[in-house]
């Protein structure tokens, strides 16, 4: 894994159970269940982040037991809705963040139950680790892919059996190694409609915890993947998106032959991360103008 997987982390904050739905309580650093942001990656750029309220939402933190592991989750969704279009939020290797949270409210205001976890904590807690270097070697590196689906599976389950969510309208959005996981579940999962994929990585050696790439399973998608791509990313070469455009035409399968990749020239990794200098405003407008019309054009909403 190289440095283009590295974004920022820290998780959600503690609530309390209201009548409305959930409130989210105090910020903190670090922790499994804190809010805030991890130790490796401050300071946060306050000029250019992204807030998103929660006014008209239920929202908040819960944990989903799996496999004999509490797994920290995020919710958000219109206040009191049911049966709603559902999008899982796959995060970036820092974990269950503030970003990853906002990102969640940001789909709720859209209408969509919006769904994220925290895919490392059986591993560690990433939010204390000191560098990025430490958090790839110590834990990243060491969760499998079979884990991360499970985690997905019992979490789409539970989004509509228990949070309001439509099993019949399934999506999956995500961010670097968010990205790459997109591209692995749609795959995995048949209910799945769609995902956007955001700057994930496609090519790599095979192991046991990553037996396979997105560029692998090109032929077993489920629907169709938006692909949002930086021309100047130095983890992802141009090459590589080269690489899986001919794996989608190669397939000959609907969901390949009606994905779609973007590249946007001249932009780095991490083009939607707005609390880090690698925020483009122009890039990650157009990518989420293009992932909400890809979620209601697939099926998803």
């Amino acid at each position: 894994m190289t440095d283009h997987d590295s974004d920022l982390a820290s998780l959600v904050p503690p609530v309390t159970v209201t009548r409305r739905g959930f409130t989210l309580g105090s910020l903190a650093v670090g922790g499994a269940m804190g809010m805030g942001f991890a130790v490796a990656a401050l300071p946060v750029r306050a000029e250019t982040r992204v807030t998103t309220d929660a006014t008209g939402l239920d929202e908040g933190r819960f944990t989903l037991p799996v496999a004999g592991f509490d797994v920290p989750c995020y919710s958000a969704r219109p206040a009191g809705g049911t049966m709603l279009p559902t999008v899982l939020v796959a995060p970036e290797i820092f974990g269950l963040h503030e970003h990853i949270a906002d990102v969640c409210r940001r789909l709720a205001h859209q209408g969509f139950l919006a769904v994220s976890f925290d895919p490392f904590a059986r591993q560690g807690d990433v939010a204390t680790l000191p560098n990025v270097q430490t958090i790839i070697s110590t834990v990243v590196s060491k969760v499998p892919d079979a884990q991360v689906m499970a985690d997905l599976d019992a979490i789409a389950a539970h989004a509509g059996s228990t949070l309001g969510g439509d099993p019949t309208k399934l999506g999956i959005t995500g961010f670097c190694w968010g990205g790459r996981i997109t591209w692995l579940y749609t795959a995995h999962n048949d209910a799945v409609k769609a995902g956007v994929a955001w700057y994930g990585r496609l090519v790599g050696a095979a192991s046991d915890l990553t037996p396979r790439q997105p560029v692998d399973v090109a032929g077993d998608l489920s629907g169709p993947v938006l692909g949002l791509y930086g021309g100047a990313d130095n983890g992802i070469p141009v090459e590589t998106v080269e690489q899986m455009r001919q794996a989608l035409a190669a397939a000959g399968t609907p969901a390949a032959a009606s994905s779609e990749i973007v590249v946007y020239p001249d932009t780095p990794h991490a083009f939607n991360a707005d609390y880090r200098p690698s925020f483009r405003p122009e890039a990650a407008a157009d990518g989420w103008a293009r992932c909400l019309a890809w979620f209601r054009d697939h099926g998803v909403a």
